[in-house]
């Protein structure tokens, strides 16, 4: 099944007594979305309202609104080779703030201020589907709603001159996430891949992983609780480079689907 988020025009005649926004998921045609009342977060019951909409008709927006996306750095080996980087012993944490997330659609800004190297990094994004607190591996399956794509958007200078990677990672609109949630799906082994301009960048299968999706929501969890909606992005395969403006960037993961943004120059006079 997938889950999305998604706006309409209020214009609509169908609109007349509804919200803008709602919750959906894409009916087995692929081409119609079926509202929902709220996304079933642990354990709940999928209720629709009624309403339908066909795709075309819908802006997608970010399919969550996470309190926190937390990354992996370095968990895939051909990407830690790529940086000359010895394997982590254990998964290597970083935080982006629920800010820095747009939707399918949206445009990355460039941050002409501070940074002159942009780049982007296609990620399996894990959601979580209820509180999680402690679990062990086994128990990690039954604490996921389901998985969709993630770039994780990064200021590659900024990462080098600061060492961690708060700023370099943080940005407005630096993670797009989208453009649904796909609750069918094997994690272990399913293509990643990142189209510059139309172009392949990077095309790695997840099972190249150093920690796979379950061990690494039994580690963050150990670490901090997971709240319903929040995202794990589980790590960029190698082939990253670099973006500017007027660029297109597509995430694209087997099974799920595809992620596209654009990057825009940041507005001149715009504040710091």
């Amino acid at each position: 099944m997938k889950f999305l988020s998604f706006s309409i025009d209020s214009s609509e005649e169908n609109e007349a007594d509804g919200c803008e926004t709602g919750f959906g998921f894409l009916d087995s045609n692929g081409e119609t979305v079926r509202e929902i009342y709220s996304y079933p977060y642990d354990g709940a019951a999928i209720e629709e309202t009624g309403r339908t909409f066909s795709l075309d008709s819908v802006t997608l927006l970010a399919p969550v609104e996470p309190s926190k996306v937390v990354a992996i750095g370095l968990n895939f080996k051909a990407h830690a080779a790529e940086f000359d980087k010895e394997l982590p012993k254990e998964p290597m944490l970083f935080l982006k703030p629920s800010t820095s997330v747009i939707g399918p659609g949206g445009s990355i800004v460039y941050p002409s201020h501070m940074s002159y190297r942009v780049d982007y990094e296609a990620e399996l994004g894990v959601v979580i589907g209820r509180r999680t607190h402690e679990v062990s591996v086994e128990e990690a399956a039954d604490h996921i709603l389901g998985y969709t794509c993630v770039n994780d958007v990064t200021a590659r200078d900024l990462q080098g001159r600061d060492v961690q990677y708060t700023r370099a990672k943080s940005f407005d609109t630096f993670a797009p996430i989208g453009p649904w949630i796909e609750t069918e799906l094997d994690p272990t082994d399913v293509l990643i891949e990142s189209y510059l301009n139309g172009e392949v960048r990077q095309s790695t299968s997840s099972s190249d992983m150093v920690f796979n999706v379950f061990e690494l929501v039994s580690f963050v969890s150990h670490v901090m609780t997971l709240l319903p909606g929040d995202v794990i992005a589980t790590g960029t395969p190698s082939g990253i480079g670099k973006m500017k403006p007027g660029n297109t960037i597509e995430v694209r993961i087997a099974g799920i689907g595809s992620l596209v943004n654009t990057v825009v120059a940041r507005p001149e006079g715009a504040d710091v």
